[in-house]
């Protein structure tokens, strides 16, 4: 499933508020992995992957502040910021082309705001999926992933096609069967996730992961599934409208 492409009306880039706020509610704590990460290492370049980017004004966002933090870090120790090299990653149907194209004026805006004298900022995009690696051993200094790794890899194997008929994820109804199938295929993913960015991180490398949680020990309580019963909902009724067409 890719998102809606573009900046249209009803593209990704113009509908993920949510996950910007997300962002700015743990601005503070990626500001101070960033900042403590540099100081504690003081290397020339810096190169940090964001897994799970996306498109839209939320990507170029996150290297903004990730820029500032670095701006201002170097100017308390009194020394020139590093060069800093950004690795976009998401799944290779993703829109890294209206990223790309909004990168010139990014530029200009930087130039502007940090003055001539600004160190290079290199963006690049490394497509796939994240379940696995990406990246050449010890080649990332800091690792970002926001609102990305709720998404497994693939549908629980254990799960039949009537285990859990009518839904996409988990819900109140959900079997005991059904729940252990998910949690044996995050376990899975996640595990494989944390074995591919332990090869890829420079030893004192930082993460800062964010991901979608619920209040209770309760896999199916409506605070966390929500919104996966009304996609699910959606792309029932359009089975059925297609059958019925």
């Amino acid at each position: 499933m890719d998102i809606v492409k573009g900046t249209g009306e009803h593209s990704y880039a113009n509908n993920s508020s949510m996950q910007r706020v997300v962002m700015a509610k743990v601005k503070h704590i990626v500001d101070e992995a960033i900042s403590g990460l540099y100081s504690s290492m003081l290397p020339e370049s810096l190169a940090i992957g964001d897994l799970g980017c996306s498109a839209g004004p939320n990507t170029l966002a996150l290297i903004s502040q990730i820029i500032d933090a670095i701006d201002l870090e170097s100017r308390n120790l009194t020394r020139h910021p590093p060069e800093l090299v950004f690795y976009l990653n998401d799944l290779h149907g993703n829109d890294f082309n209206s990223v790309f194209q909004s990168l010139p004026a990014f530029h200009e805006k930087l130039i502007t705001e940090k003055g001539e004298g600004f160190r290079a900022c290199y963006v690049g995009a490394m497509p796939g999926s994240f379940y696995g690696r990406l990246f050449p051993k010890t080649s990332l200094h800091f690792i970002h992933s926001s609102y990305s790794l709720h998404w497994l890899s693939q549908v629980p194997p254990e799960l039949t096609s009537t285990l859990n008929k009518g839904n996409v994820h988990l819900t109140e109804a959900s079997s005991p069967l059904v729940i252990q199938a998910y949690l044996e295929q995050y376990k899975r993913d996640f595990h494989l996730f944390l074995r591919s960015r332990s090869e890829e991180l420079v030893s004192g490398g930082r993460m800062v992961l964010t991901l979608v949680g619920r209040s209770t020990a309760d896999p199916s309580c409506v605070d966390g599934n929500r919104v996966w019963e009304q996609l699910g909902q959606a792309l029932y009724h359009l089975a059925i409208y297609r059958r019925c067409t």
